[in-house]
């Protein structure tokens, strides 16, 4: 166990710091056993800290301290003080320049945070506290500098030397060495840092500004991946577009650079002009990549390039803020991916995602706001509830202003606070600013945790023509917030007559009446709403395209979700509607293992599956059944096996009764062609396979051979990976014959293979977990990989409830062994493991006790990491 417990860190005790740097000089020497960083920086002292005391206190950890100097004097070891987290020096004057140079170990650095080497290339991650571990500085996202960069490299391996900004100069040096420096002419703080250097190949590309500036485009890459780099180039550019349309903003430097690596503990990071991206979300071709991958690069290309505007040009004030930049560009990024496809579908996938984590992480001891109050570990707070509730409060700002007021706060914003680090608060200001309206209230989306939920009650009355809404809102008590006080709630509503059309909307007092949607204010904790002239009783829906991030309680019949899900226009109430549909039989089934599917389900589902008129990516949603975790999440306790029972059974109930209607629907939709990862032909792939997987329930010797079929001639890897999945839920002879196939195939590609390990550790078999714990010996497995990491652990003990959650504790003992092997390796990918084992009193009292008696184990181990501890004693508090 830790000797001490990690110090907390509160957003009250906020002060500013006490020097800023003005101007870093960095010269990096990389080489084979060390690397040597020299650093000049340029100290003066705040304004805004008057009277603090004169020492300068810098942040270091893992460095070796080879030489430091104050205005040119070298410093002896009498004049400074060093700790394992730092380095002090006492006396300094008002202004003053202080160098420093370090030896640092990147070879050894398997936390992938500062400078690390992956494979044969150097590269960073200095978000949020990983510059600390590269060289002596303030590293605090509120002091923002300047950074010039210099790196020296033996240029036979490492032709390829990058850093922020524009290249400057480029020298040869003496022992066949190159030496070459780059100039970031934007203020920026230490955590957007970047360096690269290795034997990459780029493929290049341009793009002309709104106002005519060339932009030199580049993706650096592994020689043998340059041919699956064309589609993040052409998302780079859509998204260079549309910023401009949308936002008015440009790019401002001469060039961009993204840079793909194997070993990354995130998605990507929005370094200033040098992005470096997980090679997961940069590499794609139709024989490596599915659906979701090329539209994941999509997306996560767009989301780094929004943050040139939003966190590089205006970042957090500290990270406390951390949603300021994140909230806003995950905003971004999801309207961005809604243009370029389907805009319903699209939406329903950000609120599944919602819905499964981020709701359930607010019913669970790691609850807290979307601008957290305190913390031990900030890597611990890269959470949904920063990022995607982050999105829906900016997304609820821009749904309470209306477009062109939206515009103009965030115009307002970037004019306001370019080259500055502000705060949330200064954001919700620009929006009331430009919106001419008091937005006080709102901000306690932003202060205070948990999920609203919302009790509607409709009350038709014939005599007067009027139908009323009568809304209560209520949150439930988090971790140190037991009371909440009212949010200010934008309530999207329609109401839909007999034949399913929109109805007029007119509130009582109003002139004017809005067909279609209307979107209500709730603010008080019971509000009711009048509408009036309605010449029949209407069936409400609610929260259209999820309007604010809350649940919703209304006493819908049977038959108002099955008509709301044949008739209402708003794709994300008709895939809610069936949704809770589904959900009532599924826990009705768990409740009753021997009840009779009801038949107007079935005639629900025959009629959807009939339904050629709709959207088939919109259409794959709303015959998608609720996941086991998120029924899980309906329940007072859990019921493992009683899910996992009820939704087998009424996905083969549903095959054996619709067994003809799904054999058509799945003919119907074969994408004819090349492969094409547009919003059409996704839908029609997306459609197609759930039909086939519905009909693989049957266990029909026919239909496994279809499935066969699609896999051996499958032209794109969504339809092989896809039936491959179907197949290895069953012990049958193809399937370890095709498994073995598909290794085979495909075991020079690492990002193939993460998908081959995760169908392995998502099947259904009762002998999975010993599958996983086989594949951990593989020799295409590391440890040390996070990608591999997500693949097989990751995918087995978040995706798999049936057989995670095992009885016996065995999967509770797989994932504690796993986070104590881990957390010596990757502390911050071993903490988002602990995770999934924080909501342990959800489940029955065997369980509990089994994962409780994990998590105190963790916590006894000697040596736990903050990022570890904090997340294991929180589960674990009362």
């Amino acid at each position: 166990m830790l000797r001490d417990t990690p110090n907390t860190i509160y957003l009250k005790d906020y002060r500013p710091p006490e020097f800023l740097i003005d101007q870093v000089n960095l010269r990096f020497e990389l080489g084979e056993e060390e690397t040597r960083v020299r650093s000049r920086l340029e100290l003066r002292r705040n304004p805004a800290a008057e009277g603090r005391p004169a020492e300068l206190r810098l942040h270091g950890e893992q460095l070796e301290l080879l030489a430091l100097a104050l205005d040119g004097r070298p410093l002896d070891s009498t004049e400074y003080e060093q700790d394992n987290e730092g380095l002090s020096v006492a006396g300094v004057p008002d202004r003053f320049v202080l160098e420093s140079e370090v030896r640092i170990l990147p070879q050894r650095n398997t936390a992938l945070e500062g400078l690390y080497k992956s494979g044969g290339m150097f590269c960073t991650q200095c978000e949020a506290e990983g510059f600390r571990k590269i060289t002596w500085f303030l590293d605090r996202p509120d002091v923002m500098s300047r950074f010039t960069t210099t790196i020296v490299a033996d240029q036979a391996r490492y032709p390829v030397l990058l850093s922020n900004g524009n290249p400057v100069e480029t020298r040869q040096l003496d022992g066949g060495r190159q030496q070459v420096t780059w100039a970031d002419p934007f203020p920026k703080p230490a955590y957007l840092f970047a360096l690269v250097a290795g034997d990459l190949r780029a493929i290049e590309g341009s793009h002309t500004t709104a106002s005519g500036r060339e932009v030199a485009l580049r993706i650096y890459v592994e020689p043998e991946n340059v041919a699956k780099c064309d589609h993040a180039m052409a998302s780079l550019k859509q998204a260079m577009r549309w910023d401009e349309r949308q936002y008015g903003r440009e790019y401002d430097l001469d060039i961009y650079m993204v840079v793909a690596v194997n070993d990354f503990n995130m998605g990507a990071m929005e370094n200033k002009g040098l992005n470096i991206f997980n090679s997961k979300y940069v590499l794609a071709s139709p024989a490596t990549a599915t659906d979701r991958d090329f539209q994941g690069i999509e997306s996560v290309i767009a989301h780094e390039y929004f943050h040139n505007w939003t966190g590089n040009r205006i970042t957090c004030r500290d990270w406390f803020q951390l949603s300021l930049k994140e909230g806003l560009t995950v905003f971004r990024d999801q309207e961005f991916s809604a243009d370029m496809g389907s805009r319903g579908v699209k939406r329903i996938e950000d609120v599944r995602l919602l819905r499964a984590h981020q709701f359930a992480e607010d019913a669970s001891p790691m609850a807290h706001p979307v601008r957290p109050d305190s913390y031990m570990e900030i890597n611990n707070f890269y959470t949904v509830t920063v990022y995607e509730k982050g999105a829906e409060v900016v997304r609820m700002q821009a749904n309470l202003l209306g477009p062109e007021a939206y515009r103009r706060g965030t115009d307002l914003y970037f004019a306001r606070f370019d080259g500055q680090a502000v705060t949330t608060d200064d954001f919700v200001q620009c929006m009331a600013d430009a919106g001419g309206r008091d937005l006080s209230q709102f901000k306690r989306w932003y202060s205070q945790a948990g999920t609203p939920e919302l009790t509607i009650q409709g009350d038709y009355d014939a005599a007067r023509r009027t139908y009323s809404l009568t809304v209560e809102q209520h949150c439930p008590p988090t971790p140190g917030q037991p009371d909440k006080a009212p949010f200010l709630i934008p309530l999207a509503v329609g109401l839909l007559d007999s034949r399913g059309a929109d109805m007029a909307l007119r509130l009582a007092g109003e002139t004017g009446a809005v067909q279609g949607t209307r979107m209500l204010e709730l603010s008080e904790r019971r509000q009711r709403f009048l509408f009036e002239d309605l010449p029949e009783a209407p069936v409400p829906s609610l929260l259209r395209g999820f309007s604010a991030p809350v649940k919703v309680r209304f006493d819908y019949s049977d038959e108002q979700l099955m008509f709301l899900m044949a008739h209402d226009s708003d794709g994300f109430c008709r895939w809610d509607a069936a949704q809770t549909l589904a959900q009532r039989v599924l826990l009705q089934g768990v409740a009753d293992p021997d009840g009779a599917v009801p038949t107007g389900f079935i005639e629900a589902f025959r009629e959807a599956l009939s339904d050629r008129a709709t959207d088939p990516a919109l259409l794959t949603e709303v015959l998608t059944l609720p996941s086991e975790s998120y029924l899980g999440d309906q329940m007072a306790v859990v019921d493992v096996e009683g899910i996992h029972r009820a939704r087998e059974r009424l996905k083969t109930t549903l095959a054996g009764e619709l067994r003809e209607e799904l054999l058509a629907l799945y003919q119907a939709h074969a994408v004819p062609g090349a492969y094409r990862p547009d919003a059409a032909s996704i839908g029609q792939r997306s459609l197609r396979n759930l039909a086939l997987a519905y009909l693989m329930q049957l266990d029909e010797a026919a239909i496994r051979q279809r499935c066969v079929d699609q896999y051996r001639a499958g032209n794109n890897m969504t339809d092989v990976i896809s039936a491959l999945a179907l197949l290895a839920d069953r012990d049958t002879p193809e399937t370890a014959q095709l498994l073995e196939a598909f290794y085979r195939q495909w075991r020079d590609d690492p990002l193939v293979l993460d998908k081959w390990f995760s169908l392995q550790a998502l099947s259904k078999r009762s002998d999975t977990l010993q599958q996983v714990q086989a594949l951990l010996h593989h020799p295409a497995f590391s440890i040390a990989n996070p990608n591999k990491v997500r693949a097989l652990i990751g995918a087995f003990c978040s995706g798999n409830a049936v057989r995670f959650h095992a009885a016996d504790g065995s999967g509770y003992r797989f994932l504690g062994d796993r986070v104590l092997e881990l957390d010596g390796l990757n502390p911050q990918v071993a903490s988002r493991l602990v995770r999934l084992m924080a909501r342990w009193r959800r489940y029955d009292p065997a369980r509990q006790q089994l994962m409780q008696a994990q998590l105190e184990r963790i916590l006894k181990t000697e040596g736990v990491s903050r990022d570890v501890f904090e997340v294991a004693s929180k589960s674990l508090e009362q």
